[in-house]
């Protein structure tokens, strides 16, 4: 039996929509996060040893990675399902897009959560416009202008294919969710970029995903 350590408004939350879509049996262990920290608990330490979520067990096999379980689950459990055909066009954008949620999109979104907790978190008065002006000099020199360049280009991509990676839906297309959701949440994303924002529709009203809501609990960024 495959086993989640769920971590609520997580990564992990894409693993149980993939699992859903495969329609293969599973177990959740759930854990919530430090409410003042937004930490995972310790107790993740005693399931891999950076004490972070998503982490599967699968006969014997431990794996962390929300990218790696993806193609864990896909290769060892899909039955060719939710993979573009090999050697095809559609093989290379699914690996590209694969591995831009996390190498490219989500580094940015973090650093725009960081500051915007030192902009916005208790610290003494006469630190507070030091900073928060250079919380405001790394937002919007650097980060910002990152994340408006990703978003005009994802924006671009599925003008191509109603995917990420063709015309059908593939495991690229559920690890780019947590990122685009994300970015609606607090990096701009919204109607002015409708390809995206339908996007997000799409993947809200599948059955699979909405009963992965169902078994993972609240996620906010659904």
């Amino acid at each position: 039996m495959i086993v989640v350590h769920h971590l609520n408004n997580s990564r992990s939350q894409r693993v149980l929509w993939l699992l859903e879509e495969l329609g293969l049996p599973y177990e959740i262990k759930h854990y919530q996060r430090n409410a003042t920290s937004m930490l995972a608990p310790p107790e993740l330490l005693a399931v891999h040893p950076l004490g972070k979520s998503p982490v599967i067990t699968d006969a014997g096999v431990t794996l962390a990675e929300t990218g790696a379980i993806v193609e864990y689950l896909l290769d060892h459990h899909g039955g060719g399902r939710l993979l573009p055909g090999p050697n095809s066009p559609e093989a290379l954008r699914y690996r590209y897009w694969l591995h831009f949620s996390e190498g490219s999109m989500m580094p940015p979104l973090l650093i725009s959560l960081i500051f915007d907790r030192i902009s916005n978190g208790p610290m003494p008065f006469l630190i507070r416009p030091v900073a928060r002006g250079i919380s405001k000099t790394v937002m919007d020199l650097m980060v910002r202008p990152n994340l408006t360049r990703q978003l005009d280009f994802l924006e671009a991509e599925l003008g191509r294919s109603t995917w990420f990676a063709g015309d059908a839906l593939t495991g690229a297309d559920i690890m780019m969710s947590f990122p685009l959701e994300a970015a609606a949440q607090r990096a701009g994303l919204d109607a002015s970029r409708p390809r995206l924002m339908a996007f997000l529709q799409r993947i809200h009203a599948r059955p699979a995903y909405l009963q992965a809501l169902a078994r993972g609990g609240p996620y906010a960024f659904a």
